[in-house]
This record gives structure tokens, C-alpha cells and sequence, in this order.
């Protein structure tokens, strides 16, 4: 790596104090200079994928004066990405003591694991910590936090000795706890000191981070083969588990223009900045029914982290977004930076999502092109609208199979539909046969049943450690007649609506 690019400086704040750290190289992660640079031990490196949450922090930016906290993997976070921001960890928490030989005092978030007997072997516990406190400072330190919330909160960090239950408790016991002097976050030394941390003007350097979409587009065009990176939630995967190396790496996450959700009368336009958690916020907001769906969208913190645009030109084909996506009808929104007699101007194109992929994990973006908006139209009020994922696990997982579904009818006919699915081919595919099969067909159980046929056959998904292609197959028509019989009003197949006195009934 050219040493002129090596030498390029990372900042942070921490306990309220700048932290500046040169000679960070560009693919270093978060995890890597908090533990081997700082000596900050507590946080630990587990799975090394973003999948177990023993390596959690809590990040901080200023917003309107105020912080924002965020729970995010330090272990597939590149260190860059968090210049500018506030870093806490589980040695940030609890109030030093004075005397020689006594515990300190410890936060809320702390002391209720210790009250609830939330930690067993200890190893996962500094995870939990963190997004406990994430949760503490998002919540009015801690206040009316419900068992649910705790759950869906802690969804990306895993414990497997101590069990959930007591954990859980402590989510609900930490806002009852006092808050001991010392151990609280003082807000506006953070504010003041992130102030003092203007953005910094890239160069010639090795992680450009640019401010604007114009400045982004244009580093864009001077180095088309640096590594381009959101939230870094896969691209970090190739650090630690493919031991890539990039010389160059282009941050798109700082770009004002793409860190907006935009609202017009037909459609919302998702910046590629967004993060996943405010991304799926926002189509949440305009369809409630997709809520459990975006939950179950990995964990908290790779959500907090990733991006919904990282996650579409990324392009795997067992990527969740994009079958729902495509079903909705989504365009994507590329732009580059075009040269002029005068000095240069954005250029952009827009293409239907599905047309944006050429293979697994290829697309149609020239070099000096970047994925900046996603753009999905606002639901009508009229039309059936489920997406469903099949894993393994509940939280926290990948899928096997997934498959979304938009269907407008008309005097009980098929009027338009559109059919999204995921993990059966080598990209997010639309499902154009069986939409064929529906169109026009009348909405019952025969129509079903032959769309159905005709979805087993659309794709050839193949096997892996996941799901065989049989089973793949067999779900896709599973899945198209459960959202048949869910439009007849049968609601308890769903999980999200089954009850007690439902399965009391079945028994």
C-alpha cells in the first residue's frame, strides 16, 4: 500500500474528549483499533460476522443539538466510518472510583444484569451491556421499556449459557434503577466536542468519506476501483473472513443529499445513506403490515449500520429487501459525475429493480456509477400486499426462501400482480410466469393452485447448507397458497396473529 495513503488520520470522540489515532489503514475495523490500538478489552471479537453481538458499541452523532445513539457491530464496522462521531463502550459506563480496592459504581444497564443474574460464563455480556444502553439513551434512561421491545432490541446479540430471561428482566428493571453520579453521558461536553471536529476535506488519501453528493460522485469518477462501502455490514464479512485488502475505500454514508427519505405524491425516495433501521421506518410507516418483516431483517445493530441501498447493490440473492422491493414495484436511481465544457454535472438514469441485476452478485453499473436513491411507490389502499421469509432461526438469520407478493383485484379477478422472490435463483428474481398465470384468472382456490405449479417450476434454486432445492421449491407454492388463504380472512397461520386460545382451540 502507498504510504502517502496509509497516513491518514482517524477521529473520534470519546468521554467527551478527541481521540485521534494516525496511520489508520482503510480496511482496519472498529473492533480492531478499540481493542489492539486503545486497549479497550471489554468489547470482544466472537463471531467476527455481526451475527453473535459480543462486539457491540454504541455510537452517537449530534442531531438538532441533540445525540442519537446507535448499537452497531465494532467487529465489521471499518474504523473510518465512524470519524466525526461519538464511540462508547462497555469501559465507558460505570463511574471510576476513588478508592483503592472499591467496585465502581455502575450504570443502570449494568447493575440490573448483576440484580437479574443476567450473566453466566460473561463472554456475550459486554454486548448486551451496549445495547442495553443504547436502548437506556433512546428510551428516557430506560423508561417504559416492554418485554417486547427488550426482544426485539436484543435480537442481534446471542447468549448461550445464561439464557434470555433474565436479560430480558434486566431490560425491564434497568429504568426503575438510580442513575449514580458519574456513570451518566454528559451530553453537552459530546455535543461540544463533536463541534469541534470539522469534516474533513479528502484528498489524496486512502478512506474518502465525501460530504456531498456532487464531491462523492466526482471521487467516484477519479478512483472507479476503490472499494465501495454503506455500512460495511457484508463488505466487512471480506475483511474478516476472506482477508481481502483495499487500498482505497469510498464512504457513501456521509453524503448529505443521500442521508434523506423524501416524500412525493406517488412514491418515497430512499437515500443510498439511509440506514436500514430508518430506511424500513419509512416503509413501515406507509404499510404497518410490513413491521415484523423489517424486524426480522438481521439484528438491531447490523440495521443500525447497513444501508437499504448497500443492501440492493450488493445484490445477493438471499438479500430480503429485494423481493419485497421488486413486488412493490421499486426503481433504482444511478448516478455518476459527467464531464462538461463548463467542468462536469450529475448525470442519472432510473431502471426497475429487477433490471438492475445481471447475475449473482453482478449489475449493470458502469465503473464511475453509484446506486444513490431507491425509489418505491406509496400503496394504493386497495391492494393485498405480504412478504414472507422462511430461515432457520426466527431473529438474526438468513433466509432460505423468500417471497413477496402485490396483488390489485377487481370483482374478485386477478387485476395486476407482481411476485418477488429470493434465495431460488442467482439474483433477486421476479416471478414473470406465475404473475402470467394470475393475471386476468379469477382470485380462488383453482388459479391458486395452478400459479402455484407454475411458481415450483419458475426457478432452479440449488441446494446448500440452508435448504435443498426440493425444499425450496415445495415452500414457493406453499407460501403462494398461504397468501390465498390468508386473503380468505384465515389470519391464525400467521404467527404474528396466532394466540394462545388458538392453539387451546387446535389441540
Amino acid at each position: 500500500m502507498n504510504s502517502k495513503n496509509a497516513a491518514q488520520t482517524l477521529r473520534f470522540v470519546r468521554r467527551g474528549q478527541t481521540v485521534a489515532l494516525g496511520n489508520v489503514a482503510p480496511d482496519r475495523t472498529l473492533l480492531e483499533v478499540l481493542r489492539e490500538d486503545l486497549q479497550l478489552t471489554a468489547t470482544k471479537e466472537g463471531c467476527g460476522e455481526g451475527d453473535c453481538g459480543a462486539c457491540t458499541v454504541v455510537l452517537a452523532q449530534a442531531v438538532n443539538g441533540k445525540l442519537q445513539y446507535q448499537a452497531i457491530n465494532s467487529c465489521i464496522r471499518l474504523a473510518h466510518s465512524v470519524d466525526g462521531m461519538a464511540v462508547f463502550t462497555a469501559e465507558d459506563l460505570s463511574a471510576p472510583t476513588l478508592k483503592a480496592g472499591a467496585s465502581p459504581d455502575l450504570h443502570p444497564c449494568q447493575e440490573a444484569l448483576v440484580q437479574c443474574h443476567g450473566s453466566q460464563c460473561g463472554f456475550c455480556t459486554p454486548g448486551f451491556v451496549m445495547s442495553l444502553f443504547g436502548m437506556y439513551q433512546n428510551n428516557q434512561n430506560g423508561q417504559a421499556i416492554s418485554r417486547e421491545q427488550a426482544q426485539v432490541d436484543l435480537s442481534g446479540n446471542l447468549c448461550r449459557c445464561t439464557g434470555y430471561r433474565p436479560i430480558l428482566d434486566a431490560a425491564e428493571k434497568m429504568g426503575s434503577l438510580p442513575l449514580p453520579a458519574g456513570c451518566g453521558v454528559d451530553e453537552a461536553a459530546t455535543v461540544a466536542a463533536l463541534k469541534a471536529l470539522k469534516p474533513k476535506q479528502n484528498g489524496d488519501e486512502s478512506y474518502l468519506r465525501p460530504t456531498s453528493l456532487a464531491a462523492l460522485l466526482q471521487a467516484r469518477s477519479a478512483h472507479p476501483r476503490a472499494q465501495v462501502v454503506a455500512g460495511c455490514t457484508d463488505v466487512g464479512l471480506w475483511v474478516t473472513k476472506l482477508h481481502q485488502r483495499f487500498e482505497r475505500v469510498l464512504d457513501v454514508t456521509a453524503a448529505r443529499e443521500l442521508q434523506r427519505v423524501e416524500t412525493y405524491p406517488h412514491h418515497i425516495a430512499i437515500g443510498a445513506a439511509v440506514s436500514l433501521t430508518d430506511a424500513f421506518a419509512a416503509l413501515v410507516k406507509e404499510r404497518p403490515q410490513l413491521k415484523t418483516f423489517s424486524q426480522r431483517f438481521a439484528g438491531l445493530p447490523v440495521r443500525n449500520s447497513g444501508t437499504l441501498g448497500g443492501n440492493v447493490a450488493n445484490g445477493s440473492p438471499i438479500g430480503d429487501a429485494m423481493p419485497l422491493l421488486i413486488a412493490l414495484g421499486a426503481s433504482v436511481v444511478l448516478m455518476r459525475w459527467k464531464k462538461t465544457a463548463a467542468g462536469g454535472e450529475i448525470a442519472h438514469r432510473e431502471l426497475r429493480l429487477e433490471d438492475l441485476y445481471t447475475g449473482y452478485r453482478t449489475n449493470v453499473m458502469r465503473s464511475d456509477e453509484l446506486l444513490c436513491w431507491i425509489k418505491v411507490p406509496r400503496p394504493t389502499g386497495h391492494g393485498l400486499e405480504k412478504v414472507y421469509k422462511i430461515s432457520k432461526r426466527f431473529d438474526d438469520d438468513i433466509s432460505a426462501v423468500c417471497l413477496a407478493i402485490q396483488m390489485t383485484l377487481k370483482d374478485s379477478t386477478v387485476q395486476q400482480v407482481s411476485i418477488g422472490a429470493g434465495g431460488v435463483a442467482a439474483t433477486p428474481a421476479r416471478a414473470r410466469r406465475t404473475e402470467a398465470a394470475l393475471l386476468g384468472q379469477p382470485w380462488n382456490a383453482d388459479t391458486v393452485m395452478a400459479a402455484a405449479a407454475a411458481l415450483r417450476t419458475e426457478f432452479q434454486p440449488i441446494s446448500d447448507m440452508r435448504a435443498s432445492a426440493a425444499y425450496r421449491l415445495t415452500v414457493l407454492g406453499n407460501l403462494l397458497r398461504r397468501f390465498w388463504l390468508e386473503s380468505q380472512g384465515l389470519q391464525h397461520i400467521n404467527l404474528e396473529n396466532l394466540t394462545a386460545s388458538d392453539l387451546e382451540a387446535t389441540a
